[in-house]
């Protein structure tokens, strides 16, 4: 009797212990969900705070009432890059997309021998200056995740709109080479887009730059 005892107790105390190890998780949260590690959220999500919620590295608003980076929300510049005896800023990220997005509208020439540099990042090809395309500065661009899929572009000026298909990144890391066609690195608000999408808008190429907004088409 004894014995049968002495073995109920071990094997109660080994199951006691089997216990009191948690085991792994393998929930993946979403929006505002808790975590302790990066794996714990969802797509873009990243944790902060033990929440999960938006980078603001990438610059994405998917959750709602998201804390702000320790900047205040604004993007601060990666460092700098010396170019032809000029010092330019450097940009991980962009500003919050919403959806009415501030940016600046600059031109490029996505075909072959423009002035975009290489083929487009997106589908490794040049396009005519015809069709409706842009590259957005890299934050925006937010690693290719908008690739192929089309933004709403409003003039300031002319309140004209148009829909173009993002098909490059307009890079804020990097430049002053042949990839980049010897230009700077991006700022970090920019929407580059093709002459057809400033015929569009009702905008003069050779002024430069000019406001827009954007959002997701």
């Amino acid at each position: 009797m004894e014995r049968v005892v002495i073995l109920m107790m071990a094997s109660l105390m080994l199951l006691l212990a089997l216990t009191s190890f948690p085991l792994p998780s393998i929930a993946v949260s979403s929006c505002n969900g808790p975590c302790t590690t990066l794996d714990d959220c969802g797509g873009q999500l990243i944790c902060i705070n033990g929440r999960c919620t938006d980078d603001p590295e990438v610059g994405t608003h998917i959750c709602t009432n998201s804390p702000l980076s320790p900047s205040g929300g604004s993007c601060q510049p990666s460092g700098t890059l010396n170019c032809k005896g000029k010092s330019y800023p450097k940009y991980h990220c962009s500003p919050p997309v919403t959806s009415s997005t501030s940016a600046t509208l600059t031109e490029n020439d996505f075909s072959e021998g423009g002035d975009g540099g290489g083929p487009s990042e997106c589908d490794d090809k040049y396009h005519s200056n015809s069709e409706h395309v842009v590259a957005l500065s890299t934050g925006w661009y937010a690693g290719g995740s908008r690739c192929g899929q089309m933004v709403k572009i409003t003039s300031t000026k002319t309140g004209r709109s148009v829909t173009a298909k993002v098909v490059d990144e307009c890079d804020s890391m990097n430049g002053c080479d042949s990839e980049h066609a010897d230009q700077p690195p991006c700022r970090n608000n920019i929407v580059d887009a093709s002459s057809s999408v400033w015929d569009t808008l009702g905008l003069d190429i050779d002024v430069g730059e000019e406001s827009i907004t954007w959002s997701m088409a």
